[in-house]
């Protein structure tokens, strides 16, 4: 029988570190698979539920499913455990995205809007996925999201009154619980009492950003000291999900408290390579279970599903299973030698993500990071610090300031962010500056450009072409030079003169539109935010992969239930707009299995 090495791997809530779990007493059963059949059908392992992804999602997912005592639940992860150091030191993200153990290392397509780049495009490969290795930021986005949601889907039941509920039923908030947010989650004893996703605030502040927040002030951006009540208009320190100055992941928050579940499986190193379906007499087909790959080769492994297979893989991996499985364009699929059981041309495609556009200014007479981390005594005091007191620049989630507002006075809701750091460099992964600096990265909340994700091959190995088509609106082009307009407006302000800011990119040389806009074309890069390659929408809507459920359309037995599922992109970071999604579906899942009880 082949062997999914790691399979019966679980991160332990004591150390954090994986075991290997002891041989099953006879009069029990065993808690985890040491190996699994894939001989015959009747011998494959059977669960009720099949979660495809250990992510944001998929971490949520498992425990919400596994807390019903009639389900079993399987939950398969192509990476491997979330033990690196890194992962849990907030700044440790440097080494993570890149690095083969936790990344994926996906790459875009040569993009036009992007004047011909390519863009690394992390994603999370490792228990946890995405919020293993992101920018930690808790943003929920704005009430007008959603409300739009409702009204793509047809269904009330995504207005915001009623995703709210749905955002706080796993919030541990540090103001504690009032109308819009849910009280820490841990009792003086330090014993959980309340929800799992922990969020605090951050553990530093810069001379230079606290001039920053006072430059935008008097640019007429209002202060804000909570981003997340429905409009997140305003300037101040983003909200982080850390505890007590530590990467607070998805995996720690939801999977380590229940991995002792006797009907919960977790199998790591475990790579999907396509579902497995059954097509009725009717001719409508069926979603049964998956087949996998082990990570240490050798024959393909399949388990079944009684109930569904929920897809959690994120809004690249999720429409590459699904085209690997003959759901997706006919034509891309049949190129590939792949059968077509659904031509559903909209999976994979609607990609939307956030562009940021990264200005840089050089300042005097204050300290960044750009010159404290300079010298080795400087990172030697940084490490220190954060040793003893879980602070300081180790403590920095990537983007530690935050605004949001309106890029020009003709929109109605404030459609840009910025992400804005005490530092700067020429591009992710390269050495610091020189000099001291800082950076306003700003994108655009609502971009009208559309992209899309295809299969180059029938392997789960071939890596999906990614072409998010940046920039390929008019109207986003001209949110873009209205941003960097913005940024020097700014800049300009009298809470800045003292540290007399100089433009070193783009320049400021460029002022005309068009000028701008190709520049934001060549220093624009990913904010890591993609979204919508399964769009939710209406039975009638050619463009709807899933319907207001989350349930594929076409496919008995398949859910989708993370980014991918987005009509429209949230108004900021995605990671909490995911949650919410994977509470949602887990809701409607029990919902649905107690009404067929």
């Amino acid at each position: 029988m082949p062997e999914i090495r790691r399979a019966c791997k679980v991160c332990t809530p004591r150390r954090g570190r994986p075991t290997v779990p002891p041989a099953p007493h006879p009069e029990r059963p065993a808690r985890r698979p040491h190996s699994v059949s894939a001989t015959a059908q009747a011998d494959l392992p059977t669960y009720t539920h099949i979660v495809v992804g250990a992510g944001t999602a998929g971490c949520l997912l498992a425990n919400r499913l596994s807390a019903h005592p009639d389900f079993r639940v399987l939950l398969i992860e192509a990476g491997g455990h979330d033990d690196y150091h890194w992962i849990h030191i907030p700044v440790g993200y440097l080494h993570c995205i890149g690095n083969p153990r936790t990344d994926w290392l996906y790459q875009t397509d040569a993009d036009p809007g992007l004047n011909g780049r390519r863009l690394r495009y992390p994603r999370g490969r490792v228990l946890g996925g995405c919020s293993s290795i992101n920018g930690m930021i808790y943003m929920r986005g704005q009430s007008r999201d959603y409300d739009q949601w409702a009204q793509h889907c047809g269904d009330a039941n995504w207005r915001w009154e009623h995703c709210l509920p749905f955002f706080k039923a796993h919030e541990d908030h540090w103001r504690g619980g009032d109308a819009l947010h849910a009280a820490p989650g841990f009792d003086p004893s330090g014993q959980r009492a309340g929800g799992e996703w922990r969020v605090e605030r951050q553990r530093l502040s810069w001379e230079i950003l606290d001039a920053f927040a006072a430059a935008a002030q008097e640019a007429g951006i209002p202060a804000t000291e909570d981003f997340n009540r429905g409009s997140n208009e305003g300037v101040g320190y983003f909200e982080v999900n850390q505890r007590r100055g530590v990467r607070w992941n998805a995996s720690k928050a939801f999977l380590r408290p229940v991995v002792g579940r006797p009907n919960l499986q977790v199998w790591t190193g475990a790579k999907v390579q396509r579902l497995l379906m059954t097509r009725g007499a009717d001719g409508g087909l069926r979603a049964t279970g998956v087949e996998i790959l082990p990570e240490q080769g050798g024959a393909p492994v399949r388990a079944r599903a009684t109930a569904e297979v929920v897809m959690a893989a994120g809004a690249v991996g999720t429409p590459a299973i699904l085209q690997r499985s003959g759901l997706g364009p006919g034509g891309l699929l049949q190129g590939l030698g792949l059968p077509v059981l659904l031509d559903q041309p909209a999976i994979g495609g609607n990609l939307q993500d956030h562009l940021q556009i990264r200005a840089v200014f050089k300042v005097q007479g204050v300290r960044t990071l750009n010159t404290r981390a300079a010298h080795w005594w400087g990172k030697a005091a940084i490490g220190l610090e954060y040793l003893f007191r879980r602070s300081g620049p180790m403590s920095m989630a990537p983007s530690q300031l935050g605004a949001f507002t309106r890029s020009s006075p003709e929109h109605a809701w404030p459609n840009v962010q910025y992400h804005v750091q005490p530092l700067s460099l020429d591009a992710f992964g390269e050495p610091l500056h020189p000099f001291n600096a800082f950076t306003a990265s700003v994108c655009n909340l609502n971009p009208s450009s559309r992209g899309r994700i295809h299969l180059t091959g029938p392997s789960v190995d071939d890596a999906p072409s990614i072409l998010a088509n940046y920039l390929s609106t008019e109207a986003d082009r001209r949110v873009a030079a209205d941003s960097l307009r913005l940024t020097r407006r700014i800049a300009a302000q009298p809470a800045l003169a003292r540290y007399r800011p100089e433009e070193v990119k783009p320049g400021v040389q460029w002022q005309r539109d068009e000028d701008l806009a190709r520049l934001a074309g060549d220093i624009g890069t990913t904010i890591f935010h993609p979204v919508g390659t399964c769009a939710m929408g209406r039975d009638d809507d050619p463009a709807a992969v899933v319907d207001s459920r989350l349930r594929v359309r076409g496919v008995a037995g398949l859910r989708v239930a993370d980014a991918s599922v987005m009509p429209t992109i949230t108004s900021g970071n995605t990671n909490a707009p995911t949650l919410m999604i994977a509470e949602r579906a887990a809701a409607w899942i029990r919902q649905a299995a107690d009404v067929q009880a």
